[in-house]
């Protein structure tokens, strides 16, 4: 394979695409597209976001310390683009997205009624990176669709259908169909050597 030299930028993909909830001081609920978002460790269940500080909801979080992260569905692609080229200083997302929420659990952030996975999140640790902030966050409730469950307690990762985004081509997709199983298929190559 032939390789050819981008030099420093952001071009690495998949990312997820998320909507990131998070409410003003007036009790206004914003969306935000974010696709700089992840779990960052297991123990304890953390997760991460990469935020512009001129945002609406970088200026949300750190006012209350609290977001939901969303994932979005494939078919909700062009509300999730909408919620990212707009901001929530200018137009309420939520209501020209047609997008629903419901209320969270442990945070004052809203769950987004049409994604499939809402993650509760607290703030813990912001770090300055050039005119993003890097946020960590506590995950304090993850919420899944119903439809997801599977018996026997597995998940039918069909439901979730995630849309994900290649950052530097900017393009939108869906992931397509299982490859492998993880922590089970590799086990074919260890076999080899061990």
């Amino acid at each position: 394979m032939n390789k050819i030299r981008l030099g420093p930028c952001v071009t690495f993909f998949p990312q997820p695409t998320t909507l990131l909830s998070t409410v003003d001081g007036a009790g206004t609920v914003n969306l935000m597209t974010a696709s700089w978002a992840g779990i960052v460790s297991k123990t304890p269940p953390t997760m991460a976001i990469s935020l512009h500080q001129s945002r609406k909801s970088y200026e949300n979080i750190v006012r209350s310390g609290e977001f939901v992260v969303n994932m979005v569905p494939a078919h909700l692609a062009i509300e999730a683009d909408y919620c990212g080229i707009r901001s929530g200083y200018d137009v309420d997302k939520l209501a020209l997205s047609g997008l629903t929420t419901r209320s969270a659990d442990k945070v004052s952030a809203p769950l987004l009624n049409e994604s499939p996975l809402n993650v509760e999140c607290r703030l813990t640790l912001e770090v300055p990176l050039g005119e993003y902030r890097l946020l960590i966050a506590e995950i304090l409730e993850v919420h899944i669709d119903q439809a997801a469950q599977l018996e026997g307690g597995g998940l039918d990762a069909t439901v979730f259908d995630p849309l994900v985004y290649l950052g530097g081509v900017r393009e939108y997709w869906g992931l397509g169909e299982k490859k492998a199983n993880a922590y089970k298929d590799g086990l074919v190559l260890a076999a080899k050597v061990e």
